[in-house]
């Protein structure tokens, strides 16, 4: 089985700074992909960054402020949250693309559980 488990949500007023952490641990042979998902309360939710390849993409809102960084070794991937705006205000999910043996050909995405990020004006 696998796990994702994120830290580094909380409280910031605008123009402030987070760092989102998420591990990836379990029955891991490769990952293709990990990035970061949120949602606000009555929205859907929404692509934030993805690195994959040593290539990254990001939301065109959060271009320019936010970094996505992915350590390897670790199996867990890091977003670096700056010049937070209000609207940035959701709970965020990272995501991972894992294969779990050498006998298993595909890729299932797995979830984390999610971690609140509330910006204040």
């Amino acid at each position: 089985q696998v796990q994702l488990v994120e830290s580094g949500g909380g409280s910031v007023q605008a123009g402030g700074s987070l760092r989102l952490s998420c591990a990836a641990s379990g029955s891991i042979f490769s990952m293709n992909g990990m990035g970061w998902y949120r949602q606000a309360p009555g929205n859907e939710r929404e692509l934030v960054a993805v690195i994959r390849g040593g290539g990254t993409n990001y939301a065109d809102s959060v271009k320019g402020r936010f970094t996505i960084s992915r350590d390897s070794a670790k199996n867990s991937v890091y977003l670096q949250m700056n010049s937070l705006k209000p609207e940035d205000t959701s709970v965020y999910y990272c995501y991972a693309n894992i294969r779990q043996s050498s006998i298993r050909l595909t890729y299932t995405t797995y979830w984390g559980q999610g971690t609140q990020v509330t910006v204040s004006s």
